[in-house]
């Protein structure tokens, strides 16, 4: 998120990655007002000339809305904040969706400025704004897939798996190098220099993959370590375990997912750790908390329990 300028009760910014439209979900929450430049249909143009109905024309307008509900699916790459028209030449009162994807300049503020949670997310998004995304892939024998390492996720970016390969050893390393030399020109497009890749996986193939990767030309920080599976769960390993820290350490995502597992950790040890409103907010009024996890969400339910979260996390 880069932001353009403050508001007396809001700010207006510019999204600028899909990981951002997931911040954008979670502060354009009930009852915010988030305006931006839309398109309605204005009832005025549609007229009747010779007989013929005419379409009511879609004009270009600034609308700001007060919103009822947001919704964000990643693999649609926008999300949708629907709620009443508040302020626009045409309409006010009745209800409009705004659709808000990758470019958007958007207005968001709340009556009497926006919340303390939605504040520190916003900083921390710009402060993420500036880092350099990375690519993490994992990488077997006969497959690759690949990720997008965000502030506040993994994405899928996509999945290649070799055919073929026959029974003669020489045969099938030939299949896996011309396998890996197509990839690895997959991968410089996806993620062409300087942005960093992690390399991880079983086994050696990853290495022979960085060897393709370096004789594309590639002149990108390129950390190669292995992990003791393949598949997604390689990639959740290496944020769990610090294991690319170097290119990492300071995502949140690497700090979400450790404080996660070390959670199950104490739980499956019966170690010291508590889960629940009512354990969580006794163990906070005794000063016994070392690391709070809270789902995003929860800080901005509009409920009893808010005032009980934000005590807490305070």
């Amino acid at each position: 998120v880069r932001r353009v300028k403050r508001l007396d009760e809001g700010v207006r910014i510019r999204v600028e990655s899909e990981d951002d439209l997931w911040v954008m979900s979670q502060i354009c929450g009930t009852d915010s007002l988030v305006g931006m430049l839309s398109h309605r249909r204005d009832s005025t143009t549609g007229t009747r000339e010779d007989g013929r109905a005419r379409s009511a024309e879609r004009k270009p307008m600034w609308i700001l809305l007060k919103v009822l509900e947001s919704a964000f699916q990643p693999f649609t790459e926008n999300l949708r904040v629907h709620g009443t028209i508040m302020d626009a030449k045409i309409d006010v009162g009745s209800h409009h969706t705004h659709v808000i994807g990758v470019g958007d300049e958007v207005e968001v503020s709340r009556e009497g400025g926006l919340s303390p949670a939605d504040l520190s997310l916003l900083k921390e998004s710009f402060a993420a704004g500036r880092r350099a995304r990375a690519g993490l892939l994992v990488i077997e024998s006969d497959e690759v897939t690949i990720f997008e390492v965000a502030a506040h996720g993994i994405r899928d970016v996509s999945q290649f798996t070799m055919r073929g390969g026959g029974k003669r050893t020489s045969e099938a390393s030939n299949v896996r190098r011309r396998f890996f030399e197509r990839v690895s020109k997959e991968v410089m497009l996806v993620f062409p220099d300087p942005i960093p890749l992690i390399l991880c996986g079983p086994g050696m193939s990853r290495q022979s993959f960085e060897v393709q990767l370096r004789d594309l030309g590639a002149k990108k920080d390129i950390i190669n370590v292995a992990t003791s599976i393949g598949g997604r769960s390689a990639a959740n390993e290496v944020l769990a375990e610090g294991l690319a820290d170097i290119l990492l350490g300071e995502y949140a995502l690497v700090r979400q997912v450790r404080a996660i597992e070390e959670g199950l950790k104490r739980i499956s040890k019966e170690g010291a750790v508590t889960y629940g409103i009512e354990s969580i907010a006794n163990a906070a009024n005794q000063g016994a908390v070392e690391t709070l996890v809270i789902e995003a969400s929860i800080l901005r339910l509009e409920d009893s329990s808010k005032a009980v979260w934000e005590s807490v996390a305070g």
